[in-house]
């Protein structure tokens, strides 16, 4: 392997275990089996780690996500995977706010947020005009409805990190879950079509609407 690429191996590793704010640069050489000053011509600082480990976190998603085309709930449904995917990956950049605070980082996850919601919005305006949405039942429920998938995609696995939850469970049922009560019959239709009756009946534990199960005297 390429001298970077192993340096840069090796710190995700160690960011994802210990966090940025962590680690130093004499310890990750010497995970390394190299000098500090030999590490440090391929990487000045750990500013410099951090920009290239974004730089990749960047190209993937940009390249993986679906580019152009019909804006559609399976294309939705294509970059969700796509978020889930590179959060494991790059847990220490998801998990950690001062790093999404970072000067470097920002900038980019603002402007990935903000178009990936702008997406969610062109395909349930695209799924009203093809019949497989109703018209929004009160205004500011589709516009929040997009922020708030957006959110079960970006922090997804950062509230799994809080609650414990250690299944391998992505956030994207939730999404669904939040999406089905507004499709009209077409549009179920055309969901079982894409993921199966399956899909539809693994979506979560049905809710217990008993009183007795909530109230303790």
């Amino acid at each position: 392997m390429e001298t970077k690429q192993r340096i840069l191996s090796q710190a995700l590793k160690a960011f994802n275990k210990s966090g940025y704010g962590a680690v130093n640069l004499f310890e990750l050489a010497k995970s390394l089996e190299m000098s500090r000053g030999n590490m440090t011509y391929h990487f000045k600082d750990k500013e410099a780690l951090l920009k290239a480990l974004m730089d990749q976190l960047w190209e993937k998603l940009t390249s993986g996500r679906v580019a152009k085309g019909i804006p559609s709930f399976q294309n939705l449904h294509h970059d969700a995977q796509l978020y889930y995917k590179l959060q494991k990956e790059y847990s220490f950049i998801f998990h950690d706010n001062q790093v999404l605070k970072h000067k470097l980082i920002a900038p980019k996850m603002k402007s990935l947020c903000d178009k990936t919601v702008k997406d969610i919005e062109t395909a349930i305006a695209f799924s009203i005009q093809l019949g497989n949405m109703q018209t929004e039942p009160v205004p500011g429920v589709y516009k929040n409805l997009a922020l708030t998938s957006w959110m079960m995609m970006f922090f997804w696995s950062s509230q799994q990190m809080i609650r414990g939850d250690k299944t391998k469970e992505d956030g994207e049922k939730v999404i669904w879950s939040l999406l089905l009560p507004h499709l009209t019959e077409k549009g179920l239709a055309s969901f079982k079509k894409f993921f199966g009756d399956a899909y539809l009946d693994s979506l979560g534990e049905g809710f217990d609407q008993t009183m007795e199960s909530y109230i303790n005297f």
